[in-house]
């Protein structure tokens, strides 16, 4: 079984934490210490260096074996997770969450029927 560094979903999810940051690219090659022009590379497909993973691991908050595939074991159903995700967010009220939560089960059960 070969595993790979799915590099789409660590962008997918480094820009949605720059984004829930309301900061730049370039804010974010300063405050983790990854040049910008990588994280042009990166956004254009190709995989970061270990020290600039390990410095946007650390910079995001992210998890790099959330990011490893295929999954095995005992891992969690991917909308519990996000559930989980959603409900611990301290930025959004308790009626948001409920909103939210919502949506993305209807979303998710719609998408996975299609």
């Amino acid at each position: 079984m070969k595993i790979a560094f799915q590099n789409e979903a660590f962008c997918a999810a480094l820009n949605a934490h720059r984004l829930s940051k309301l900061m730049t690219w370039k804010q974010v090659a300063e405050a983790s210490g990854v040049s910008a022009s990588t994280l042009t590379r990166m956004m254009q497909g190709k995989r970061p260096d270990i020290d600039g993973l390990a410095a946007l691991l650390t910079w995001s908050g992210l998890k790099a074996e959330d990011f490893l595939g295929p999954h095995q074991g005992n891992r969690a159903e991917t909308l519990a997770q996000m559930t989980a995700l959603l409900r611990a967010d301290p930025k959004l009220s308790e009626p948001s969450k409920l909103a939210l939560e919502g949506v993305l089960h209807a979303t998710y059960e719609r998408l996975l029927s299609l």
